[in-house]
């Protein structure tokens, strides 16, 4: 049975990351051009307005075939119901499993909302150091890869014994 902590967990965790993240991508799209760039912290971290067709890191961006959307629509969809069945079967005295789920939701909700409004996402945080680029990304991107590192902790660190205890 779960407790309304999990549920304020996901309103509160969820939909902060939707609501910074969808704040973030529209002040990027009125305040700067597509393919701008404004340094933050020189020679590490800029500002660089871009679109993605594709998923994550550019995946499938340069295909234009009709299905793209449907099928990155669908995939968001289907992902966004396992996090919420997870989330429903979930212990009362689970603490991190609801915060890491509400986290992946939050992100995958914001760049859902991005592809059904634009059909691509806003990306236009670009990490760089001489030669090395990491693919641009936005708020939705670091609340799912937060969420995924915090379930990997949970799963692979801090996974509650399984066994029963014996009577007496």
């Amino acid at each position: 049975m779960k407790g309304p902590r999990q549920y304020i967990y996901l309103l509160i965790i969820g939909g902060g990351i939707i609501l910074l993240d969808q704040t973030t991508k529209i002040w990027i799209d009125t305040h700067m051009r597509l393919y701008e760039t404004q340094p933050i912290l020189s020679g590490f971290l800029d500002l660089h307005y871009i679109r993605n067709p594709g998923a994550a890191f550019g995946f499938l961006s340069n295909n234009q075939s009709d299905w793209r959307i449907p099928f990155f629509v669908g995939i968001s969809v289907f992902a966004i119901g396992i996090i919420l069945f997870l989330f429903h079967k979930l212990e009362s005295s689970e603490v991190l499993m609801p915060m890491a789920l509400s986290l992946v939701l939050g992100g995958a909700l914001g760049n859902l909302i991005d592809r059904i409004r634009l059909g691509e996402v806003i990306d236009f945080i670009l990490v760089h150091y001489k030669s090395f680029r990491w693919p641009a990304f936005n708020v939705a991107d670091m609340a799912i890869s937060a969420g995924v590192f915090l379930l990997i902790i949970r799963m692979f660190f801090l996974e509650p014994d399984k066994k029963e205890n014996p009577p007496g």
